[in-house]
């Protein structure tokens, strides 16, 4: 049985960082890529960062780029999202997610296993 397990979520005034992991278990980590995901309330869900399953490349949604880090460690089977410089339209229900597809997709529907998610919310 797959599970994708999320931690790391707070609260955490504007400005200031979190950094979320998701360990993964149930599946052979390596030949998966990665992804994180995030919905906020009346909102759809939107990519924030997907990393391939070598750790190259990665892709940034432009709300994330040079304040978001994505990254993995295929030995403990967990990736990673370091977030700095927060702001309170970051706040959201953060998932992982895992897909077999090539390279490091983009796409809500090419990932193969979601987890449950965890809570980020920023104050201003």
């Amino acid at each position: 049985q797959v599970q994708l397990v999320e931690s790391g979520g707070g609260l955490v005034q504007a400005g200031g960082s979190l950094r979320l992991s998701c360990a993964a278990s149930g599946l052979i980590f390596r030949n998966y890529a990665m992804g994180w995901f995030r919905q906020a309330p009346g909102k759809e869900r939107e990519y924030v960062a997907v990393i391939s399953w070598s750790g190259y490349p990665t892709y940034y949604a432009d709300s994330a780029k040079g304040r978001f880090t994505i990254s993995r460690d295929n030995a403990k089977t967990t990736v990673f999202l370091q977030m700095n410089s927060l702001k309170p339209e970051d706040t959201a229900i953060y998932s992982c997610a895992a897909s077999r597809a090539g390279g490091a997709p983009t796409i809500s529907g090419l990932y193969d296993y979601w987890g449950q998610g965890t809570q980020v919310t920023v104050s201003s």
